[in-house]
């Protein structure tokens, strides 16, 4: 029920705002020169770059401090952080929107990195599985590029202030939606925790009402459990031919927008590499549906109730559906917004009941192709200056480490895995409040100037 009521609630407030675009393109299209939030694309001849040095000072010292904690909570939320870095780093450190956006990738990049690579040694919390779920990220990351792409493409049709509503009205509905998911599972806890001391109450009473010596006697176990070394840890977390898969699907992509960037904007054979997008992504989207689909039924018939994979929904036809407009639309995010597409993947995952450890695990392994393909292009578009990016993507890596490191640690302590839960809601929260006060402030000095209010061609604007 409140899963449905979150979909009504994005799909009207989706629907709202995009009408109203329509009512207000009747201004002039000769006061429609203006940037898109972030494109990939766009050509930067027409927009000034703002490369600020590299130097010692209080801008640099905040943007370390907000880059360290927006990489520690971004990364065990499994959201990346992009809806922090980039005002921070356009109103504090002074860059572009598009450099600090290309930035932004880096650290989101560095800190998954980091993160994927901690959670390689981490165990399974309550079973003898990897605590990736690769199932879960082939069906997830061939949409979510492919949904970069199209959110791209939007971001130079789309008016600004359009971006800025949508946005707006996403992160809230997704924030609001993660923390009372993360209050249900804390008073879960807090019941089970209550179950515990109840139980080791009755152990610890050793004597009935009528004074009768009871012996509870522990045997231990003929084969008894061994801890497993780290290196016995990763191996059973990496799955290589997987993981091979989703490189293969990462350098597909990276190839064609390579190639797709040295040609004319709507030529024949640029639209012809932006279709071959479609038919990749399906294709490995579609084998990991059917398969998860066959399996459901197969197990379905035989009476066998057990998970296929860490998410406890029912594979049919429209549930897989519904996944697939997440992924694309957790793409067209990150490709709006700068960010790697965990806000819409982070919550999801949380939503189709799989575990919080997990579902960040997950959540950032997948980040860390999407966000890697943005790097590899901006650098080759000379998007960003190296000597910051550098900097910044090596204080994402410690907060990413150290970020896992700690909350792990907490979680353990309190037995609490909500806490990752709302640090995903926090961040998603932070974010809207962020974007929402930098968009709205740049819509009104639009207004102010009387800018073009409407959708914009695809192919006049870049």
């Amino acid at each position: 029920m409140a899963t449905k009521g979150l979909v009504v609630y994005l799909i009207s407030g989706f629907a709202l705002a995009i009408v109203s675009a329509f009512f207000l393109a009747s201004g002039t299209r000769e006061d429609a020169e203006r940037g898109p939030l972030v494109s990939l694309h766009s050509d930067l001849r027409d927009t000034e770059k703002v490369w600020p040095d590299l130097e010692f000072g209080w801008r640099v010292v905040v943007a370390t401090v907000i880059g360290f904690l927006g990489s520690a909570c971004g990364t065990v939320g499994g959201v990346g952080g992009g809806g922090i870095f980039v005002p921070m780093l356009t109103l504090v450190v002074g860059f572009d929107t598009k450099s600090a956006a290309a930035i932004s990738k880096c650290m989101i990049m560095g800190a998954s990195t980091a993160s994927v690579w901690y959670n390689l040694r981490v165990p399974h919390p309550m079973r003898e599985v990897p605590i990736i779920d690769y199932d879960l990220a082939l069906l997830f990351q061939p949409m979510l590029m492919l949904g970069i792409t199209v959110g791209v493409a939007l971001s130079v049709v789309f008016p600004y202030w359009l971006i800025t509503v949508l946005i707006i009205i996403l992160f809230l509905g997704t924030s609001s939606r993660s923390f009372c998911k993360g209050v249900e599972m804390w008073k879960e806890e807090t019941v089970f925790k209550g179950l515990q001391k109840e139980l080791a109450k009755q152990q610890e009473t050793l004597v009935n009402s009528r004074g009768e010596l009871l012996i509870d006697t522990q045997y231990d176990l003929l084969i008894p459990n061994e801890e497993k070394t780290e290196l016995q840890i990763l191996c059973l977390n990496l799955r290589w031919k997987r993981t091979l898969i989703l490189v293969i699907v990462w350098v597909a992509f990276l190839l064609l927008q390579v190639i797709k960037n040295d040609l004319a904007v709507c030529s024949t054979w640029y639209w012809v590499l932006f279709c071959l997008q479609f038919p990749i992504a399906m294709s490995v989207f579609g084998y990991e549906a059917v398969k998860l689909y066959r399996e459901h039924k197969k197990r379905m018939c035989s009476g066998n109730t057990e998970a296929i994979c860490e998410a406890t929904i029912q594979w049919t036809a429209v549930h897989i559906a519904f996944c697939a407009l997440c992924g694309i639309l957790g793409g067209c995010v990150g490709g709006l917004l700068g960010s790697g597409g965990g806000f819409i993947l982070g919550p999801l995952l949380l939503e189709i009941g799989v575990i919080p450890q997990v579902a960040s695990a997950t959540a950032t392994f997948v980040m860390m192709f999407s966000s890697s393909l943005s790097v590899v292009e901006f650098y080759l578009l000379k998007r960003f200056p190296i000597p910051y990016a550098l900097y910044l993507m090596a204080v994402s890596v410690l907060a990413g480490f150290w970020g896992q490191y700690f909350v792990r640690k907490l979680i353990t302590f309190l037995r609490r895995a909500s806490l990752i839960v709302f640090l995903l809601s926090g961040v998603i929260f932070a974010s809207a409040l962020t974007m929402g006060v930098i968009g709205i402030e740049e819509s009104i000095v639009m207004i102010k100037n009387h800018e073009f209010m409407g959708f914009l061609s695809f192919c006049s604007s870049q």
